[in-house]
């Protein structure tokens, strides 16, 4: 996400969170299909959300759980979560991230986990250390790291769910983990990536890692990012990017960003993600001609799959660049039904 968002209701989420709102049974494990192309949605928010009273629905008006709405009517087979390490109200801790993701695993949906390294929001701008770990020195972070890692990943196996892609930080151009992770600070950030991903190989082997930075559409930002991991050793599996691009500069924005994406994977030799991206709900149509164009340069780059950031949030949370409208989906997600329906 490119700025932080203001929390939404407060209360820290448990077991006895809504699960689903409006309660139905709950679904018979689905199998999961991975590999192919993730048609994603982060759903981040979602328990909060539910905790605070939203609901969804399709577009006749039949109330429906927010991630079968995506999968059945929106064509998601793919749900982001994002990890904070120890959030003031609860919200995205790994309690909540479990809850999240076993839910989306019972659906048959494929999971990736964003964490943040971070008690909070983590993008270009902010990249703040967890209160916890303030006091140690680079050593100490790596194990921490670790050990967080662990601790999440660990609670997913437990739960029965296997994510498919985790990201070792988030939008992380600038570093993570302030001071001492900035791009900045020698190969403290690189150190920092390689603390990560030997973490979670640790738990799953064949889980992709993805190293994350923003503006998909600037080679600038993804030479410098990348080119400096390359030169000092960082291990990794995938390239993440976002991109959010305005309305009326959506195919200039588009057209520099799959420009990068064949520039990226031919210099620095790995497959992409697209991990986040939005544009204004009230620009419904707009948004499918700019998904449509580029899931079909992706399909042609081998890109690995496309993320809307929270498409169901409510506008009036003060992020409008999801892509429902009084809790039912518009039609800017219509271009992985048809992926999705053509594989059917």
């Amino acid at each position: 996400m490119a700025a932080a968002m203001a929390a939404m209701a407060a209360g820290a989420c448990t077991e006895d969170s809504p699960v689903t709102n409006p309660p139905v049974e709950a679904p018979q494990p689905v199998e999961i299909a991975r590999g192919g192309f993730a048609c994603g949605a982060d759903v981040s928010w979602l328990t909060e959300m539910e905790k605070g009273g939203a609901t969804f629905a399709t577009a006749d008006g039949t109330p429906m759980e927010c991630m079968q709405l995506l999968r059945d009517h929106c064509g998601v087979n793919s749900i982001r979560l994002r990890v904070w390490v120890d959030p003031e109200d609860g919200w995205c801790n790994t309690d909540d991230v479990v809850l999240k993701a076993r839910r989306a695993t019972t659906l048959g949906m494929r999971v990736m986990i964003d964490f943040h390294f971070s008690d909070w929001w983590a993008d270009p701008g902010k990249q703040n250390m967890p209160a916890a770990w303030a006091d140690l020195d680079l050593e100490g972070v790596e194990a921490a790291m670790a050990a967080h890692v662990d601790e999440m990943l660990t609670k997913l196996a437990d739960a029965g769910v296997e994510p498919e892609w985790v990201q070792i930080g988030n939008e992380t151009r600038t570093g993570m983990m302030w001071p001492m992770g900035s791009i900045d600070s020698g190969d403290n950030f690189t150190r920092m990536v390689n603390a990560g991903y030997d973490a979670v190989k640790a738990v799953f082997p064949d889980c992709a890692v993805i190293v994350h930075c923003d503006e998909g559409n600037s080679r600038y930002l993804y030479d410098r990012l990348f080119g400096k991991l390359a030169a000092e050793g960082a291990r990794y599996d995938m390239i993440g990017m976002s991109l959010y691009p305005e309305p009326s500069e959506w195919e200039g924005t588009v057209a520099a960003c799959v420009a990068n994406i064949d520039y990226v994977q031919k210099t620095f030799g790995k497959p992409v993600m697209i991990c986040e991206i939005g544009m204004d709900y009230r620009e419904a149509e707009t948004a499918k001609a700019m998904l449509a164009e580029l899931m079909a340069h992706s399909l042609e780059l081998d890109v690995k799959g496309i993320f809307w950031w929270e498409p169901q949030t409510d506008p009036a949370s003060g992020y409008m660049k999801g892509c429902f409208d009084g809790g039912v989906p518009t039609v800017a997600l219509d271009p992985f039904v048809d992926f999705s329906n053509s594989y059917k």
